[in-house]
């Protein structure tokens, strides 16, 4: 066992304790950027001039009638920027465009004394666009040719030779829809500049290095005369790991100019209008079986939407092909990727950073194609799964794939499967309007950041002569628990009680040059960090305890606040111990870094070992679904999760809980439209309010939900044992979408075969139940029409039921609109 996984025998880490701010939170104590407004004395307040049209150029931009409002100090644009006038990393997206590429795109921002007066500010602004074509949906995209950035492929094997040996060859089509970050806290930053010219931004953010970065070259400084800090934020889940940069710079811009501090906080609309989603992906596949139901090859094509700019969607679309095998050996693959250019906002990182579009592609493959086989989908899922010794598709060996068999056997168990398999066909045989089913499906996922760089940590750690300690860390909080861990991993590196550690806010002049927190390796990352640096005080003080207790450095054992050697009266209180180190003038501080060994990846060629480990899971849902409306209830969901030796049970507990509700919204509910007509508003964001973006609640959450960490998942070469666990459990929820599939055949005769949209909204639902019945329907998205909600036909799969002839449309439009108004979608 290493020494980075190795516990001592009396750690703090594996403790099921509360979150660190869970007081604050609930007491509404806890503050977050926008908090500090009120605290900050003449601050300004600024407020984007949006564009009306999706794709236009900018022909005359006048502010003067805007400095005649009463309240307005300035109108910031391109001419007042110092340094590059560019919020990302790329240098495809201008902080002040001069053509519009997607509705809403700020081309200006107004600052004022107060919000309102900012407000009626942008109103006076005048602005004149010329419209240009706008590309909207990625089906557009793919006809148009229009892509950006690079087209990588995956490869192993013959796939033609393999498809043509193949027992049966299916093929299909499948959209996979956006979704949301819907955070409770939106993009928000505070900016001002001291006497010195150095500049202080407080930002959302989950990646203050990079913010700090943006902001220096808005500026045209260095960056070490601009400092970020992250307080905490409310929710980020990828959201906040680009796209706050730019919000930064604006507000960092303003105070530059103005002298005074700068707020910017996007309102609820101006922030799902403005910033980007989860990539919808559109996939092509083919895939071929053996006479046993083993798969042989998959061919697929993955085209990611990547809205107007790159931002993080070539890692996004690499990590998506990386993950298409999901738990699955498939010895002959190739995939191919592409990124859209839409005009749309350009599309980010999202909790599971492409995975689960990969993912779900070869497990709507298996949905499709088990009854075409005869063979229950569980069985067909778990024939193929990985056995040790078997490698990726870009070779990297597929270390405890037994993992991925006890989380499956676990559920199995624990769920009671094969008995409430009966009983939901004995239901399902006595309730004609009604139809039961339950699906299981697992999940392995690479943890590492595909970029090899980013795979590093530093952390502070200060340790006063009373005993007390203080740490700083590169990580971010988002209300995951990272800090809850690290103050864990500190006292048990240390050895000393969990209330003598602080932990200060993440500030990028405390520890420099730090990755995002994303990835699922902030803990990680981080936390072996904090643990080298604790480790090198501890080593100076073993020096110091050594000659006051007479017993060999190497023979004390620091745990409770005490030293000990092993026999009586060689305890010495840490107090003591520090305060005597100090007297002896020994060091009370260090910097700790840390770096993944092992990882190497060729990205050119799709091939390496870009992951430390696989994380593994399993999970079983049952639904029901009403055969008149396509309503469903999600019953139970019983899921087995590996996280190494839990760093924190209760954290992570709560993390597999929150994955799986996110991912069932985004599978199921959160249906992301925007206006394809060819009217006035084509590319606006319909579903821009919480009142017509449909949000899981309680109402949505399962009846039971049973979650369990797996047991004896020790993982060598990580912080203490453990594994991530933030991103993982997401595409546990496939479980869920894979039930209502199995629900919906389950209206038709045995070995049915349904195409079900995604998300498996009620509609969609109700479109496969039709489909089981007889009245086949191609698959379809539901778009924002012209004269209101309305069905776009796609191609259907080579392998689909006869499809309803097209001069029946119209009548199946009618009864779409009559279903989601009676549905009880809640908007």
């Amino acid at each position: 066992m290493s020494d980075l996984s190795l516990r001592p025998a009396d750690p703090v880490v594996g403790q099921a304790i509360p979150h660190e701010s869970a007081g604050l939170h609930v007491t509404g104590a806890a503050l977050y950027t926008d908090d500090l407004t009120v605290r900050t004395h003449g601050i300004l307040h600024a407020h984007p001039v949006q564009a009306p049209h999706t794709h236009a150029k900018v022909t005359r931009l006048h502010t003067a009638p805007a400095l005649d409002v009463p309240g307005v100090v300035r109108v910031l644009t391109a001419d007042d920027v110092p340094g590059v006038n560019d919020g990302g990393v790329k240098g495809d997206e201008p902080l002040f465009p001069s053509e519009v590429m997607f509705f809403g795109q700020a081309v200006c921002w107004v600052l004022g004394e107060t919000l309102e007066a900012a407000r009626l500010g942008s109103l006076a602004v005048e602005v004149d666009y010329e419209p240009l074509p706008a590309i909207i949906t990625v089906r557009e995209a793919i006809e148009r040719d229009s892509f950006q950035g690079g087209a990588p492929r995956l490869e192993r094997g013959d796939v033609d030779d393999a498809l043509a040996g193949a027992s049966h060859v299916f093929s299909g089509e499948l959209d996979l829809a956006g979704q949301e970050h819907f955070y409770l806290e939106t993009q928000c930053a505070v900016a001002h500049v001291d006497e010195a010219g150095q500049v202080f931004v407080q930002s959302s953010t989950q990646h203050p290095s990079e913010t700090q970065e943006i902001v220096a070259h808005v500026l045209g400084l260095s960056s070490h005369a601009v400092t970020v800090q992250c307080l905490r934020m409310g929710g980020g889940f990828g959201g906040k790991e680009m796209q706050p940069h730019g919000y930064a710079a604006v507000a960092a811009l303003g105070a530059t100019l103005t002298g005074r501090p700068v707020r910017l906080r996007l309102n609820r609309s101006q922030d799902l209008t403005l910033t980007g989603k989860r990539h919808g992906f559109h996939a092509q596949w083919r895939a071929g079986f053996d006479g046993d139901g083993r798969l042989l090859a998959l061919d697929a094509t993955l085209t990611s939407d990547g809205g107007w700019s790159l931002d993080l969607s070539e890692p996004v679309l690499a990590r998506a092909l990386c993950h298409v095998d999901n738990a699955y050996w498939i010895p002959n693959v190739r995939v191919n990727g592409r990124i859209a250019l839409t005009h749309k906002t350009s599309q980010t990182a999202f909790r599971g950073f492409g995975g689960p579009q990969g993912m779900l592609v070869i497990e709507d493959v298996i949905g499709r194609c088990a009854p075409r086989l005869g063979i229950d989908p569980a069985v067909l899922r778990r024939r193929n799964f990985y056995a040790s010794g078997q490698e990726t598709p870009y070779g990297q060996p597929v270390r405890h794939a037994e993992r991925a068999v006890a989380c499956w056997e676990q559920v199995l168990t624990t769920g009671d499967v094969a008995a409430r398999t009966a009983q939901i066909a004995t239901h399902n045989a006595s309730h004609p309007h009604t139809r039961r089913a339950l699906a299981i499906t697992p999940v392995k996922f690479g943890i590492s950041f595909n970029f090899s760089a980013f795979n590093q940590a530093g952390a502070l750690v200060h340790v006063y002569k009373d005993g007390s300690v203080l740490v700083n860390h590169g990580g971010t909080e988002m209300g995951q628990g990272l800090h809850t861990k690290m103050l864990q991993v500190a006292a048990t590196s240390l050895g000393v009680p969990l209330e003598s550690v602080r932990l200060a806010p993440t500030r990028t002049d405390k520890v420099p040059n730090t990755s995002a927190t994303a990835a699922s390796s902030g803990a990680d990352l981080n936390g072996a960090a904090v643990k080298n640096a604790c480790e090198q005080v501890v080593e100076r003080l073993r020096v110091v305890a050594s000659a006051r207790l007479g017993v060999p450095p190497d023979e004390l054992r620091f745990g409770g606040g005490f030293v000990r050697g092993s026999g009586e009266g060689q305890t010495l209180a840490w107090s003591d111990l520090v305060a005597e180190a100090y007297v002896q003038r020994v060091q009370l501080w260090a910097a700790g870094f840390y770096r993944t060994e092992g990882l190497h990846w060729d990205s050119a060629a799709m091939a390496g070992s870009p992951f430390k480990y696989f994380s593994y899971g399993a999970a079983a849902a049952e639904v029901e679904v009403d055969g008149f409306t396509g309503t469903y209830r999600l019953l139970r969901v019983d899921i087995v999760h590996d996280v190494g030796d839990s760093l924190s049970p209760l954290i992570d507990i709560g993390q597999v809980e929150g994955g799986f509700v996110q991912g069932a919204g985004w599978l199921t509910l959160e249906d992301l439209r925007w206006d394809e007509s060819s009217g006035p508003t084509r590319g606006r964001l319909a579903t821009a309010s919480a009142s017509t973006y449909k949000l899981p609640s309680l109402s949505e959450m399962p009846e039971v939900f049973n979650v369990a960490l797996l047991e004896r998942a020790h993982e060598d070469g990580v912080v203490y044992g453990s594994k991530a666990v933030g991103e993982p459990p997401l595409m546990l929820a496939i479980s869920v979408r894979e039930a209502l599939r199995q629900a919906a055949s389950a209206f038709g005769p045995p070995g049915t075969v349904v195409d079900l949209a995604s998300p498996a909204t009620p509609e969609a639902v109700f479109w496969a139940v039709r489909q089981a019945r007889g009245g086949a329907q191609p698959p379809h998205t539901v778009a924002v029409l012209e004269g209101g909600v309305g069905v776009v036909p796609e191609q259907p799969d080579a392998d689909a039921q006869s499809l309803q002839p097209r001069s029946e449309q119209v009548a199946q439009d009618e009864q779409v609109a009559q279903v989601a108004q009676s549905s009880g979608r809640g908007g």
